[in-house]
C-alpha cells in the first residue's frame, strides 16, 4: 500500500495545476484519500476521536490550501470530521446504555446497585474526559486525582483487571476506525451515486411540451434532463453558450446525441427568449449555507430574466456541494480569474496592453463564477429530494458539525498542558472532591 504523505502529495500537486475536473470527480477522490488516511493513522488507547480529528484537520488543511476555489474538498474534509464525531458519540452512548442496563437489572441488594451507580457516575466523567475539546486545567486536576485514588496493585487479580480494561479500549478504538471507514464508504456511494438520485426526481418537474433553458454545461443537468426524456417527456431545450469558454456548446451537443431538441441561443439572448420559456434548470458550483449559489459566469443575469418574468429558477446539486459557509466567510474564495486569452487575441491587441507606450492599456477581467443570491431561487433540487431557499442551512445543518467549520487546527494552549499543580491546589482540590462525594 502507497505512503499516505505520497497519497497526499499526488493529490496535492493535482488539486493545485487544476488537473481535477469537476466538483463530483474532485469530491469522491477527496474522501477517498480521507479514508486512507484514516485506515492507516494508529490510534492511542485514549482520545481516539480526538487523533482521528487531527490527522484529517492535518491533511485537510493543505487540501484546502492547495485550491480554496474549490469548494467541494473543504466540504468533504468536514463531512469526515463530522462522521468521525457521530460515530464517536454513537460509541459512547452505547457503552453508557450498557452500563445503565447492567445497573438496572442487577437488583441483589442496595449496596450493588450503589457500587453501580458509582461506576456509571464514574464512566460518565471518563466519557466527559474524553470529549474533543482541549483539556481543561480541571481535567488535568482530575486525571491527577483518579492516578492517586486508584492503587496500583501487584496482585494478579489487578494485572488481569489493567490489561481487560486495556484490551477493551484498543478494541473500542478499532471498532471507531471501522465505524468511521464504513461511514466515509458510504458517503462516497452517495458521492458516486448523486447523479442518478437526482435524475430520478426530473420526471416530477418537467412536463410535455415545456421548454427548458439551460447554461453552460453541467453533467447533473444532462443526466436529468435525459432521464426526464426517458420518462417519454417531449420537450425543447434552450442551451445559453456560456461565454468565453463556450461550454454550452458541449452539452448542446451531448442532449442532441442523446435525442433532445436543442437549440443554441447566445447568453445576450437569454432576455429576449425568457417569455418564451416555462422553466431554467442549472447546475451549481456550490451551495452555501444561506441558500445562495456560486455558479459559472452569466447565471446571475439568467436568473435576473427568470425572476423578472415569473419563471422558475432551479438549481441540482449534489449534497457534496452544499457548504456550511456564508460568502461573506473569509475561508471562501467565491471567484478566481481565468486567462485573459480566452477573451482576447494577444497578438491582436498586443500594442492595446503595453501600458509603456504612454496611450491608454487595456485590462481584461473573465472571471469564472457568478454568485446567485437565495431570493432569485425557486427550488433546490439535491440526491434527498427538493427543497426552498429557505430550507438549505436546516439540510446543511445535518452534514456538518459547527467545530468543524473552520477546519485549521486550533493550536492549544501550551500554559494548559505545561503547567504542573501546586500541592496545594491538589490536596483542596482532592478534599473538595471527597466531600462532595
Amino acid at each position: 500500500m502507497p505512503d499516505v504523505q505520497t497519497l497526499v502529495n499526488d493529490f496535492l500537486n493535482q488539486l493545485k495545476k487544476r488537473k481535477i475536473e469537476g466538483s463530483q470527480a474532485t469530491a469522491k477522490l477527496t474522501a477517498e484519500l480521507l479514508r486512507s488516511v484514516i485506515s492507516q493513522q494508529r490510534v492511542p488507547h485514549t482520545n481516539q476521536a480526538t487523533a482521528l480529528i487531527n490527522a484529517v484537520r492535518a491533511v485537510g488543511e493543505q487540501l484546502i490550501a492547495a485550491n480554496p476555489v474549490e469548494l467541494a474538498v473543504g466540504n468533504i474534509v468536514r463531512r469526515v470530521l463530522h462522521i468521525i464525531r457521530e460515530e464517536d458519540l454513537s460509541l459512547a452512548t452505547a457503552a453508557m446504555a450498557g452500563l445503565g442496563v447492567s445497573a438496572a437489572s442487577d437488583d441483589e441488594d442496595d449496596v450493588e446497585r450503589e457500587e453501580n451507580s458509582v461506576l456509571s457516575a464514574a464512566a460518565v466523567a471518563a466519557a466527559a474526559r474524553s470529549t474533543l475539546r482541549p483539556p481543561s486545567l480541571q481535567t488535568l486536576l482530575e486525571d491527577t486525582f483518579d492516578s492517586a485514588v486508584v492503587p496500583h496493585t501487584s496482585s494478579s487479580g489487578g494485572e488481569s483487571d489493567g490489561r481487560s480494561r486495556s484490551v477493551e479500549k484498543g478494541s473500542r478504538g478499532k471498532k471507531l476506525k471501522h465505524d468511521v471507514i464504513e461511514a466515509v464508504n458510504e458517503l462516497i456511494q452517495d458521492i458516486s451515486t448523486c447523479y442518478e438520485q437526482i435524475a430520478e426526481q426530473a420526471v416530477e418537474h418537467i412536463h410535455h411540451n415545456e421548454v427548458i433553458l439551460t447554461l453552460g454545461s453541467s453533467k447533473t443537468v444532462l443526466e436529468f434532463l435525459y432521464a426526464a426524456k426517458e420518462k417519454q417527456r417531449s420537450f425543447k431545450v434552450f442551451v445559453a453558450e456560456g461565454a468565453p469558454r463556450y461550454q454550452g456548446h458541449l452539452l448542446a451537443k451531448e442532449l442532441v446525441a442523446r435525442g433532445l431538441q436543442t437549440t443554441v441561443i447566445t447568453d445576450s439572448a437569454v432576455f429576449a427568449l425568457i417569455s418564451r420559456v416555462n422553466m431554467v434548470i442549472v447546475g451549481a458550483h456550490a451551495v452555501m449555507a444561506n441558500g445562495g449559489v456560486i455558479a459559472p459566469v452569466g447565471l446571475n443575469m439568467v436568473a435576473l430574466a427568470a425572476q423578472r418574468h415569473a419563471v422558475p429558477f432551479v438549481v441540482l446539486a449534489g449534497s457534496h456541494k452544499l457548504c456550511p459557509l456564508y460568502p461573506h466567510n473569509p475561508e471562501v474564495l467565491v471567484n478566481e480569474l481565468r486567462s485573459p486569452s480566452e477573451l482576447l487575441d494577444f497578438g491582436e491587441f498586443s500594442d492595446c496592453m503595453d501600458s509603456a507606450s504612454g496611450a491608454g492599456s487595456l485590462h481584461v477581467v473573465n472571471p469564472t463564477f457568478d454568485y446567485v443570491p437565495p431570493k432569485l431561487v425557486s427550488l433546490f433540487i439535491t440526491d434527498t429530494g427538493g427543497h426552498n431557499p429557505s430550507y438549505m442551512y436546516r439540510l446543511i445543518a445535518d452534514y456538518y458539525s459547527a467545530d468543524d467549520l473552520v477546519v485549521k487546527r486550533r493550536p492549544v494552549v501550551a500554559a494548559v498542558l505545561s503547567s504542573k499543580p501546586r500541592a496545594r491546589d491538589v490536596f483542596t482540590f482532592v478534599q473538595r472532591k471527597m466531600n462532595h462525594i
